[in-house]
């Protein structure tokens, strides 16, 4: 098992869904978490489920009080910082309905707060040995009907990835995204209903058969960041079930396709 004992990583976005997931793995590693979020009575819930070694601060990452209060919390808590984790997301998007002010509104939460925060943290994590793990998403990929404001800014997001972990190389602190497909979550449940029915209709895009679980893209966040990814940095881990290997035939093969078709 991957021990990050003696870590200490802060997660956004973890009062519910998979920044819970993500800090509940965190922390089953041996990693002490503070996670963050808007929702003081949800994070506390989510601090007594994994009970020491973990800690809760409210803060919008849309304000720069908020990246503020996140750093802050985790020196006063823990004493250091080895990880961060850009989880919180806006999945709210009107598509080409979409002010600008909705725009802005998605813009820095997305990508702006995690900017700021990688910014913040750089001079508190070790050199080497600092990690950070922005989440992405197949959203930032692909074409979406219907949806700008997610896709454009998970794809900002994975860009930012990729010029981050070149300027904090020297450091030695390692930057990389996190890609899930669709993961049960709060959101997903709100389409869905029920994990049996995300996973039925999952399958048809997921060649493994299924929706994802947090446990399934926490296990990898462990993973990079512990040193058995000390030499990967800027490249983006798919936790997709196969979502993004898929073409045209959506892994079906040519003949479903054609079968009844028009001559």
């Amino acid at each position: 098992m991957i021990s990050l004992d003696g870590k200490v990583a802060i997660v956004t976005g973890a009062t519910q869904g998979l920044g819970a997931g993500i800090a509940a793995s965190l922390h089953a590693a041996g990693a002490s978490v503070l996670v963050t979020g808007r929702d003081a009575e949800r994070g506390a819930a989510v601090v007594a489920a994994l009970g020491e070694r973990a800690a809760f601060v409210a803060a919008d990452i849309a304000q720069d009080e908020g990246v503020t209060t996140c750093l802050d919390a985790a020196l006063a808590r823990f004493g250091r910082l080895d990880i961060l984790v850009n989880n919180a997301c806006l999945y709210a998007d009107p598509g080409l309905g979409a002010s600008r002010e909705e725009w802005h509104r998605s813009l820095d939460v997305n990508l702006v707060g995690p900017a700021l925060l990688i910014a913040g943290a750089a001079g508190h994590l070790p050199s080497p040995g600092g990690v950070i793990i922005n989440i992405g998403s197949v959203g930032g990929k692909f074409g979406a009907a219907g949806r700008l404001l997610y896709p454009a800014s998970k794809a900002a997001l994975m860009q930012l990835t990729k010029s981050a972990a070149v300027t904090l190389a020297p450091r030695g602190i390692r930057v990389l995204t996190v890609s899930p497909a669709w993961t049960w979550s709060p959101a997903l449940a709100g389409m869905a209903g029920s994990e049996q029915r995300a996973d039925a209709v999952g399958a048809r895009t997921h060649p493994l058969g299924r929706v994802g679980r947090d446990a399934d893209v926490g296990d990898v966040v462990v993973f990079a960041c512990s040193d058995m990814a000390r030499f990967m940095t800027g490249v983006d881990l798919p936790v997709d079930g196969g979502y993004s290997i898929l073409g045209p035939d959506q892994g079906l093969g040519p003949r479903p396709w054609f079968e009844g078709g028009e001559q």
